[in-house]
């Protein structure tokens, strides 16, 4: 396999033309659909409002009767929202609330503001159009209309507007199950004593919960150890049960890294080393039919190679259409020596200078520090042979839109 970094589009190009999608779905209740991909197209089947309502306390009217303003019209009718009136004639008026349909006949409503009121009748102070404050049936949502199409991951927002079209259900696409296995002897967990040598495993944590954030089913695979064949045999183990397998360590070129052999040996690794800092050494390929991804050991390379290849990746592997992430451009309000020739991704936060904002990198960039991703907005990318001078506009990606 050739030993050429791959610059990170042409990775990305490489790893959405190669992936199987899921093609299995499943009805589940809208509360529970938050993070799934529509397995189809949702159409509305009723108008959101059903009917015409008032858009706001006060008095439905004829608006022609309220030309000759100020005007007193016979209060004949009291409606709240969740009850129906009756017809409205010439003269009369309705005392009706927030969300209460409109009656017929009526044709307006005139906000209590502007209106005065004692036993029962109204004296409407100023002159109202037809349809004032009101909403008309299917203002929010058309009947036949649709709601969202198939490919769309839902958000929080997106089930209140499927409940409102009266959706109990949802048909979308079955969970992703994904192995995660991290490497390494001197890996221990949190809670037992770290003798020397041993450090606790948080890339474990922080994949699982990235993981999960995505909506898929994590089988935790637990700690390989330093040695190819057991690397091997959980490999193939957990390859047999999962759409995706992800490591964590194991794919440099060290003596002590069996990752990428043992998927060679199990299957094929595709992609391997990428044009990046941090990052470089993540591989992905095939495992029989389960998609391979090797993360960095390193916590930084782990997070940033997860968040920019694999979260996108599974998105695609679960039929979603947008897998991208938005970025723009902000001041650097700091200065860099030329970058090599890997494109670089700096922790950094947001500040402000003379009312602008602009970017702070975090002082040490080192793989190994995970409290720069901690403290810090986002990454700003650099690409490669660029030197950065204070005023610079860098591309800045920020944690919460990598991670949402």
């Amino acid at each position: 396999m050739s030993s050429t970094l791959t610059p990170i589009d042409i990775a990305f190009q490489h790893l959405l033309a190669t992936l199987k999608p899921v093609v299995e779905d499943e009805d589940i209740p809208v509360e529970e659909a938050l993070g799934r991909v529509l397995a189809c197209d949702s159409i509305a089947q009723m108008n959101v409002p059903p009917h015409a309502c008032s858009a706001m306390d006060g008095y439905a009217v004829i608006a022609k009767d309220t030309v000759s303003a100020p005007r007193q019209l016979a209060v004949t009718q009291r409606i709240a929202a969740g009850q129906v009136g009756t017809d409205l004639s010439p003269g009369q008026a309705a005392r009706i609330f927030t969300g209460a349909p409109v009656p017929p006949g009526a044709d307006a409503v005139v906000m209590q503001e502007n209106c005065s009121a004692e036993d029962n009748v109204v004296t409407i102070l100023q002159s109202a159009r037809s349809g004032e404050n009101q909403r008309q049936a299917g203002e929010d949502i058309e009947i036949g209309a649709t709601l969202f199409f198939q490919g769309h991951r839902l958000r929080a927002q997106d089930l209140g507007m499927l409940a409102s079209a009266g959706k109990a259900e949802i048909r979308v696409r079955r969970k992703l199950k994904v192995a995660l296995l991290t490497t390494g002897d001197e890996i221990v967990q949190p809670g037992q004593t770290l003798l020397p040598g041993q450090i606790y495993n948080s890339n474990y944590f922080t994949l699982r919960a990235l993981l999960e954030s995505l909506h898929v089913d994590v089988l935790d695979m637990g700690v390989l150890k330093d040695d190819l064949e057991s690397t091997q045999s959980m490999l193939e183990v957990a390859s047999k049960s999962v759409d995706c397998v992800v490591t964590t360590g194991g794919v440099s070129v060290g003596e002590e890294d069996h990752v990428r052999a043992a998927v060679e040996a199990l299957g094929k690794i595709e992609l391997w080393k990428l044009a990046i800092k941090p990052g470089k050494p993540f591989a992905s390929g095939k495992i029989g039919d389960a998609q391979f991804f090797g993360l960095p050991g390193n916590p930084v390379s782990a997070f940033v190679t997860f968040a920019l290849l694999v979260k996108p990746s599974l998105l695609k592997m679960l039929g979603c259409k947008d897998t991208g992430f938005q970025s723009f451009f902000i001041k650097a309000g700091f200065a860099a020596a030329e970058s090599g020739s890997r494109q670089e991704y700096l922790r950094v936060s947001l500040g402000e200078v003379d009312g602008e904002t602009t970017l702070r990198p975090y002082a040490n960039q080192s793989s190994g520090v995970s409290a720069s991703l901690s403290h810090g907005d986002g990454l700003a990318v650099v690409p490669p042979h660029t030197e950065v001078k204070t005023g610079d506009s860098l591309r800045f990606i920020s944690f919460s839109e990598l991670l949402s």
